[in-house]
């Protein structure tokens, strides 16, 4: 863990220097090779090999089976980004996001606005059925983190938006660290060396502060769409520490719902099952399962 927080700050710095580099060629000349300018990125691009290495390192060592938990969320959803597909999910281990997963809310009654070419380059949340939608607490648990002071922009679900969001809104964010990436998020304390982290809240919508207990199933807040996010949606995933930097992911099973596939649809009832859930559309490959694919 210490290496992996060490690689992920030193990045940070490596960036920002050769930034500081690229600013300070236009007013001095340096007493060396103008291509000596990369050094810094080529360093940071290192950093983060090693830190992928390192959790690849310590997965092998110590292999976790998958943690049963309950959905967090209640109504028909459908995934994106699984581990599913593929592994690491997000295309890093950075952050914990090795067994990550991305899910948004489907609704027949108001559609979710697809992708745009062009125009229009962005939409109101609002617009979106996930957005302000319950989360729930998956385990009994203890909060060991929450934050919903960060505002929820615009989406960028067009070809324009998904460009800026990807080289310039995301690596400025990837700059100031998990807290800008993640945006308003809440991590839980499940016991037993686990952790549950919430991303992209609502800004004002989290019902708990770090301390609290909270049962399986509580609200704990409203899906949104803050941080490093094209559009509202609730990202999703079980690691072995509380802090981002260092953590590295924990497979993660949902009860009745398994793990969806990318852009497979579930969905869990409100009401009617022992635990205040009742699983209508149950996970791919269990008995009875009725998932539908787009």
């Amino acid at each position: 863990m210490v290496i992996r927080k060490l690689c992920a700050v030193l990045q940070r710095l490596l960036v920002l220097v050769f930034f500081g580099l690229v600013v300070g060629r236009l007013f001095v000349d340096y007493p060396f090779a103008w291509w000596l300018i990369f050094t810094p990125l080529v360093l940071s691009w290192v950093a983060g090999i090693t830190a992928g290495r390192s959790a690849r390192h310590d997965m092998g060592a110590d292999p976790r089976e998958p943690v049963e938990v309950l959905p967090p969320v209640t109504g028909r959803w459908s995934a994106l980004n699984s581990p599913a597909d593929r592994v690491p999910s997000h295309g890093t281990h950075g952050y914990g996001q090795t067994y990550a997963i991305d899910i948004t809310a489907e609704d027949e009654q108001r559609p979710r606005p697809g992708f745009s070419w062009l125009w229009p380059l962005a939409r109101r949340s609002d617009r979106y059925p996930a957005f302000g939608a319950d989360l729930l607490a998956v385990a009994d648990a203890t909060v060991v983190h929450a934050e919903d002071g960060q505002r929820d922009h615009l989406s960028r679900s067009s070809l324009p938006g998904v460009l800026y969001l990807m080289f310039v809104e995301g690596d400025v964010r990837g700059l100031a660290g998990a807290h800008r990436v993640f945006g308003n998020h809440v991590v839980l304390d499940l016991g037993g060396g686990t952790y549950a982290a919430y991303a992209h809240l609502q800004r004002g919508s989290l019902a708990v502060r770090p301390g609290d207990r909270v049962r399986a199933g509580q609200v704990i807040g409203r899906c949104g769409n803050s941080g490093n996010s094209s559009e509202p949606h609730l990202h999703f995933q079980l690691m072995d520490g509380p802090d981002l930097e260092a953590a590295r992911g924990v497979p993660f099973r949902w009860r009745g719902v398994g793990v969806p596939a990318n852009k497979e649809e579930f969905t869990v009832g409100g009401e009617g099952s022992a635990d205040g859930r009742e699983e209508t559309a149950p996970a791919k490959g269990e008995p009875g399962t009725t998932l539908s694919r787009d």
